[in-house]
């Protein structure tokens, strides 16, 4: 036997295949926003780092550790600033498209939820 004590069962929010069902979050429309922003964000700069790694332009004389972090941290700044003034869209389209599955799931939920309307003759037999 092992002197280990069990752990108490945790008291999670429901998941179906690994995904959280929990949508409370998504229901203002300011967060999703700032999500999508911020989801803007992060792909751009994915994207300038990827850009980045291509070494087109290879400063030897210039180069070290120092050099690279602050690179680095230039391009986290312009993937922001490209984000917050000249988005590409990909944010935006992320926003809309959350906004309309929230849509759907809340509508299919009060449908669900709605007692079904009773038969006005029941009882009565032909």
């Amino acid at each position: 036997m092992s002197d280990v004590p069990a752990l108490p069962p945790v008291n999670a929010p429901s998941a179906v295949g690994g995904i959280a069902t929990d949508t409370s979050r998504l229901s203002n429309r300011a967060n999703l926003e700032a999500a999508g922003k911020k989801f803007e964000a992060v792909f751009t700069g994915m994207m300038v780092k990827a850009m980045r790694s291509t070494h087109l332009a290879e400063d030897g004389l210039f180069a070290s550790k120092g050099m690279n972090t602050f690179k680095e941290m230039q391009d986290t700044q312009v993937a922001q600033n490209m984000a917050a003034h000249a988005p590409l869209g990909i944010g935006k389209a992320m926003t809309e498209f959350l906004a309309k599955s929230q849509a759907g799931v809340e509508a299919g939920l009060a449908k669900s939820t709605t007692p079904a309307p009773a038969a006005a003759d029941e009882g009565k037999t032909p």
